[in-house]
């Protein structure tokens, strides 16, 4: 089988064209991440809520204005935590973090992971049109969007080019038809083949060549699941892949052994679409909480944390339900009453393996020649 070829993002080359999702809360902290990148790819550590399950954050403070001033500073501290973590674990590997736009301290978190050296920001749940300007003074960190379609491409690499005299690093193009988590479109539009990666990643790259005239790699995300998956990616012309499900069921994924067990036991008819207050889409494994969400249950925790996010139908409508609770408690093992966020692939995977192991049936090598391959 032919050898993979490297990734090169901005100023940072990865051994392999593989990326692990950003996946929250706390489900790719610094042990996957640091894993990923010492295995040859690229780790992501997902910056969203870490304060939550964290000693800098005091749930049950019953003074909103407090818990919130806490709530977001716990967030701030334990990003640092874990990005120093995950440098610990991983010297030399290029790790980044998952940041979400319609996050409240989307700035905050940014700013903090270029102060302390990550190597790429991956930047979704909205487009990051102001991106460039929080990172200004780290020219060195590379800046990968995550779109779902060539529109999307267009409108931020004219807004970026305009206005900061820059282009992405990389796009990570998402499919929301086999995606998990928060998926960037309509939940009309779910479905809609015109969506699937072998439409969108030949248009995306045709639009990068002929209009903007930049070899700007495209990372083809959801659905991707085992080494032919990846091949026929980089056939369609992508530049590399991005996996979140398929590193859930690893030895150093942060969630859960619960959590992860959940995943491990799942069927293909688990996997649903449920509404999320974020006012987007979202899949996830049918539990308890989930055919409540579905059901429009009263029973559903709809007190407003810490006012979180940019946009949400709990805080503003009193509708469905905290989402970084629900995350949280799953992250932490309720997997009845958490929600467990997934992509279509789940129940796929057949045991819990370490993550080298992954990446080498990934890569299609043994694990001691992947692993000398990288000393190498």
């Amino acid at each position: 089988m032919k050898s993979l070829p490297s990734l090169q993002i901005g100023k940072h080359t990865a051994r392999y064209p593989i990326i692990q999702g950003g996946m929250g809360i706390r489900i790719s902290g610094a042990n996957l991440a640091a894993a990923v990148a010492n295995s040859g790819g690229i780790g992501i550590v997902s910056a969203v809520a870490l304060g939550l399950n964290s000693p800098y954050f005091d749930i049950h403070q019953s003074n909103v204005g407090k818990r919130k001033e806490q709530y977001f500073e716990a967030n701030r501290l334990a990003l640092i935590d874990e990005l120093k973590k995950a440098r610990t674990l991983s010297p030399t590997g290029i790790l980044g973090i998952n940041a979400m736009v319609v996050a409240r301290d989307y700035e905050t978190l940014v700013r903090t992971a270029v102060e302390q050296g990550v190597n790429l920001i991956i930047s979704g749940a909205g487009l990051p049109l102001q991106l460039p300007e929080y990172t200004k003074n780290y020219p060195d960190v590379a800046l990968v969007p995550i779109i779902s379609s060539a529109r999307a491409a267009r409108i931020l690499c004219r807004k970026w080019e305009r206005q900061y005299g820059r282009l992405p690093d990389a796009l990570v193009v998402e499919n929301p038809n086999t995606a998990g988590g928060h998926l960037g479109a309509k939940s009309e539009e779910v479905g809609d083949p015109s969506f699937d990666l072998e439409t969108v990643i030949p248009e995306l790259v045709r639009y990068l060549q002929e209009e903007v005239g930049q070899s700007i790699p495209v990372i083809a995300a959801g659905g991707v699941w085992d080494r032919a998956d990846i091949d026929r990616m980089l056939a369609l012309g992508a530049s590399g892949v991005q996996l979140g499900t398929r590193f859930i069921t690893t030895d150093e994924c942060d969630a859960d052994i619960r959590y992860k067990e959940f995943h491990l036991h799942a069927r293909p008819e688990d996997v649903v679409i449920i509404s999320s207050p974020v006012g987007l889409p979202g899949r996830a494994l049918r539990n308890t909480f989930v055919d409540k969400a579905i059901a429009g249950s009263p029973d559903l925790e709809k007190r407003c944390l810490a006012s979180c996010l940019h946009a949400c139908k709990c805080r503003d409508e009193q509708k469905y339900y905290c989402i970084v609770q629900a995350l949280d408690k799953a992250a932490r093992g309720d997997i009845e009453n958490g929600l467990i966020f997934s992509g279509s692939n789940a129940g796929r995977a057949q045991r819990i393996v370490p993550v080298a192991e992954l990446m080498a049936e990934l890569v299609a090598v043994p694990v001691a020649q992947l692993m000398a391959e990288l000393v190498a």
